[in-house]
């Protein structure tokens, strides 16, 4: 693991509820979450869809980043094949032990 994202502090949401993020159509993600080159997330692609929570659970830098983009139901669905840190894996974890039992498989971290 490296020392930053050890040391990175990650946004949580108060609730998994507040999570009501789009879940059909294309994503653009503000530049601070998605720092790289332009992209449009097609949700209807799972990677793409897989793409974008991840970096916006990286790189959120407030609740209403999350709120605006991930959705709750879809969250819990992908949880466990999403590729995170294990610091931010184990922060949500902690605040939403039901990450942790939801979804049928299991992603390296």
């Amino acid at each position: 693991m490296s020392r930053y994202a050890a040391a990175k502090p990650y946004v949580l949401p108060e609730s998994l509820a507040e999570l009501g993020g789009p879940t059909t159509g294309s994503v653009t993600l503000p530049r601070h979450i998605d720092w790289g080159p332009p992209y449009i997330y097609d949700l209807a692609d799972e990677a793409d869809f897989r793409l974008m929570y991840e970096r916006v659970i990286r790189e959120a830098q407030t609740r209403n980043d999350l709120s605006a983009f991930l959705h709750a139901t879809s969250l819990r669905q992908v949880w466990h094949d999403l590729f995170l840190p294990l610091p931010v894996r184990a922060a949500w974890e902690a605040c939403f032990p039901e990450l942790r039992e939801s979804g049928t498989t299991t992603a390296a971290a």
